[in-house]
């Protein structure tokens, strides 16, 4: 049996939502609290952590909600079609408001609702999806990301929005939260999360009866060794300092490129996010061959070399060598995020994966309540943004260390039957 990618990638629209969103509200939020509000580094760091501080308790638990709750529409589903649609109603008026305290208000109540269909979202792929084909659907999902990332990426080439053009932030929200509509109407057209977990069920009973390899390693009740906790918390520890160094840039960046650098920062980014895409089928074939592991701490080290020798531009330097440096970020990137939350997700249960993808991004979230604030802070201290890439390369160089040690999550290397199976990695 092999992974059915039509459905997949229809289940990928829900990260697509999530990406899109991300990405308007990364580019867009530091640049209204700086030239509308007026805001320091410090202060708008603050206000940038608050997504990340209620993720922190809201995705565990609405993680877990959605794995014990019952509908006719599935578990995950409900949570995805309400969050989005509340999220898109308030995130359309953020520019149109004057006020910092209503600002603030409705960025929260925006957050709020993107907070409560995300673990629901990325745990839906593991719902309908056999665990041997898990890692390939992780790289779709990473694929229908990347590809809601780039659409805000050229919406702001299309739609420039800065210092210079105030004017332009709410035809740019209107059309970004557009793109979120569009991904919206297609998951709920196409999506049928009870049948398709129910035929996953009874695939996995039928193709794949004693594939439960990590399960089998547990104690009695289900719960981990003390091998697979320790491996559990070095995983996590590593996402946490991955996302703290990777965080610090696409929080600050686009500040960083408008005011040090004088560079375009979509089309940077595009470039990176391009970087990601190609690098996802070569990625695959590696992780085949050599384990999730050793894959991951080859894109630890090309995202921190990407970012170390990032430190050494200026606005004098070539622009091409940028584009290089996160073009290698963007592989580096990808070749972390298609392999580790597979690896989280193997040490679950079935009933629990929910709970997983919660601490999941439990992890990335905290470290992303930190690397604002705290990046902000050193900026703050310094008197200027050269701080931001040697932060950020000393964080995702920790990552190495924590990620070296790792012994189990990991999937037994093969060879891949065809170009999608290189897609992610080996299978498990």
């Amino acid at each position: 049996m092999k992974l059915d990618y039509k459905k997949t990638i229809l289940v990928g629209f829900a990260f697509f939502i999530i990406s899109a969103f991300w990405q308007a509200y990364d580019k867009t939020i530091p640049m209204l609290m700086t030239y509308k509000f007026n805001m320091s580094q410090l202060e708008s760091g603050i206000i940038m952590a608050l997504d990340n501080i209620l993720a922190v308790f809201m995705l565990p638990l609405f993680g877990m909600l959605s794995d014990k709750t019952k509908t006719r529409f599935g578990r995950r589903t409900p949570f995805i079609v309400i969050g989005t649609i509340c999220a898109i109603v308030a995130f359309i008026f953020i520019p149109l408001i004057g006020n910092i305290v209503l600002f603030i208000a409705i960025l929260l109540v925006t957050l709020i609702a993107m907070a409560t269909f995300r673990s629901p979202a990325v745990a839906l792929m593991p719902d309908v999806t056999c665990k041997p084909h898990r890692s390939k659907g992780n790289a779709i999902i990473n694929l229908m990301g990347t590809a809601g990332g780039l659409l805000i990426l050229v919406l702001g080439m299309v739609i420039k929005v800065g210092k210079e053009h105030m004017s332009n932030f709410f035809p740019y929200y209107i059309a970004a939260c557009g793109i979120m509509l569009l991904g919206l109407i297609v998951f709920i057209l196409t999506v049928r999360e009870p049948k398709w977990a129910k035929e996953m069920q009874e695939n996995t009973e039928k193709y794949f009866p004693d594939n439960e390899a990590e399960e089998r390693n547990t104690t009695a009740g289900g719960k981990l060794t003390k091998s697979q906790l320790v491996s559990l918390l070095l995983i996590l520890a590593s996402v946490a300092l991955w996302y703290m160094g990777y965080n610090a840039i696409t929080s600050k960046y686009s500040l960083y490129a408008d005011s040090v650098l004088n560079q375009s920062y979509d089309l940077t980014l595009m470039i990176a996010q391009a970087g990601a895409i190609i690098a996802y089928i070569p990625v695959g074939m590696v992780a085949s061959k050599i384990g999730r592991k050793k894959t991951i701490l080859a894109g630890v080290a090309m995202l921190a070399t990407a970012f170390f020798v990032a430190i050494f531009m200026t606005s004098e330097s070539s622009p091409i060598f940028m584009y290089i440096l996160f073009a290698i970020a963007g592989i580096g990137w990808a070749t972390i995020n298609v392999n580790s939350f597979p690896m989280v997700v193997e040490l679950a249960k079935e009933g629990d994966v929910g709970k997983y993808t919660g601490w999941y991004y439990t992890a990335s979230m905290s470290a992303q309540v930190i690397t604002p604030i705290l990046s902000g802070g050193i900026m703050d201290l310094f008197g200027n943004m050269s701080p931001l890439f040697p932060y950020a390369s000393i964080c995702v160089a920790l990552a190495f260390i924590t990620m070296f040690f790792v012994k189990h999550g990991d999937s037994k290397p093969t060879q891949p039957k065809d170009k999608f199976e290189a897609l992610a990695g080996a299978d498990d």
